[in-house]
């Protein structure tokens, strides 16, 4: 079935000669052709039919104070629609003025006088790349949310994988789940992964940091406090324990519980009731524990600082969370997503990284974990001058810090460093094997046959 007019792509030409006009409108079979004879009513239709490609007069008449204004209007277009693709025609003797204009941001050039054959086949070839770039956008996008597991967590890596595997398979077991990683690995969204995946899921998901909160409103904020049982207690209240009674409560950091404070929670969890604060009845409560840390509770229990009798409790089944330095490729696949999430508000010009940005991130050991990615990806957002983000922008050195582990089995190491490489470069390829061949350095047949030879997926 053939397209409509209006499902054509839309090519809009700024002209201002009747004769010309009239010549290209019909000159162009395949779009839906534009006419604009100045600035405003190329803004106009810009703005009204969003057409991909322009093809700009820099000959326009100037303005009264002697401003060219095809250049005017090419500013104009650029600002208001940056990713159109212009090409400008400039006049005999203006070879200048088309080269400052295509360093202004126009996408090509070409000369009068105009042979229609030849200038169709720039439009053509402009409209070509344009669709490359809106399929490759939509690509990255819909990789984003394929890579996307457990509680909308970000990975490629199958360390995560192995991970939101083990979680749903106790999501719908009615044990508490202990989530062990450093501080910035995406323990809450896990947890509230875990919740959506169980038979909880209608119920409420209640989170609490135990470390945010002081010792001496920590037990109120937990398990609430009766009317007048203490200075400005002036109504009774619920605490965090009951306000989760059908669904699920995420204790975040838990080794910052008080000792005395760890034998009330003991109790709830033995029992499964609990008693307010100034209160005497014991009220039954339905409530999933699933808990965090980054500290080394075995250190604790050992100090006795951390009760045993109450980690066994709350370990039922114990999850570890690798760090992101653990995860090659993770780092470059959260970077893109974070750039596509604030760049639109931040810094719309910013459209991706250039390559020494994404070998510092890749390299990175990021201490901080996803949070501190996060952090340095927002900030260079702000700071990028240009449509790709750099190492300067990012303000890292870059480089390994050069402890990694030493391998004694050179088979191991050697499978080890080409797993590692390979995810790494079809990450920054974004799946694009071809692409992650010239990266690592191989053919493409060779690939492929490492990524047989290692069960691995591109």
């Amino acid at each position: 079935m053939s397209e409509t007019g209006s499902d054509l792509p839309a090519l809009l030409i700024v002209e201002d000669d009747p004769g010309l006009q009239a010549q290209l409108k019909w000159a162009y079979d395949g779009y839906r052709v534009l006419i604009a004879g100045d600035h405003d009513s190329a803004i106009d239709l810009l703005r009204a039919e969003e057409p991909a490609v322009v093809t700009l007069d820099l000959g326009l008449p100037p303005d009264p104070d002697g401003t060219r204004e095809g250049f005017r209007v090419l500013k104009a277009i650029l600002e208001a629609k940056p990713d159109t693709k212009v090409i400008v025609v400039s006049g005999h003797g203006e070879r200048a003025s088309a080269l400052n204009a295509i360093a202004s941001g126009a996408w090509d050039f070409y000369q009068k006088p105009i042979d229609i054959d030849e200038l169709g086949l720039i439009v053509r070839r402009a409209f070509h790349v344009r669709e490359l770039e809106v399929e490759n956008a939509r690509l990255a996008e819909q990789g984003a949310s394929d890579n996307r597991i457990l509680g909308g967590m970000i990975t490629g890596a199958p360390e995560m994988l192995k991970v939101a595997r083990t979680i749903e398979r106790v999501a719908n077991l009615d044990v508490s789940v202990m989530l062990l990683g450093a501080s910035g690995t995406g323990k809450e969204l896990l947890a509230r992964g875990l919740h959506e995946a169980s038979g909880r899921r209608d119920g409420a998901f209640v989170a609490i940091n135990c470390a945010a909160i002081p010792e001496n409103l920590l037990e109120s904020e937990l398990f609430g406090h009766e009317k007048g049982a203490f200075t400005g207690a002036v109504k009774t209240t619920e605490g965090k324990i009951e306000l989760a009674h059908g669904g699920t409560l995420f204790l975040d950091e838990v080794g910052d519980i008080p000792l005395p404070l760890q034998v009330k929670l003991l109790r709830f969890l033995q029992e499964r009731t609990i008693e307010r604060i100034g209160g005497r009845k014991a009220i039954a409560v339905d409530t999933r524990i699933i808990c965090a840390t980054h500290r080394d509770l075995d250190a604790m229990i050992a100090a006795q600082s951390f009760r045993d009798d109450l980690y066994y409790r709350l370990a039922e089944m114990v999850v570890k969370i690798p760090a992101l330095a653990e995860r090659p490729g993770d780092a470059v696949l959260l970077a893109r997503h974070f750039l596509h999430h604030y760049a639109p508000e931040m810094n719309p010009a910013v459209r991706g990284f250039a390559p020494d940005a994404l070998q510092a991130i890749d390299e990175a050991r990021w201490p901080g974990n996803v949070r501190e990615l996060e952090n340095r990806i927002k900030r260079a957002v702000i700071m990028a001058d240009g449509k790709l983000v750099t190492r300067d922008d990012l303000d890292m050195s870059g480089g390994a810090d050069g402890d990694d582990e030493a391998w004694l089995n050179l088979r191991s190491a050697r499978e080890a460093a080409d797993r590692v490489a390979i995810r790494r470069a079809v990450t920054q390829s974004e799946g694009n094997i071809s692409a992650a061949a010239k990266l690592l350095g191989i053919s493409r047949p060779t690939l492929y046959d490492l990524l047989k030879q290692y069960r691995m997926h591109a």
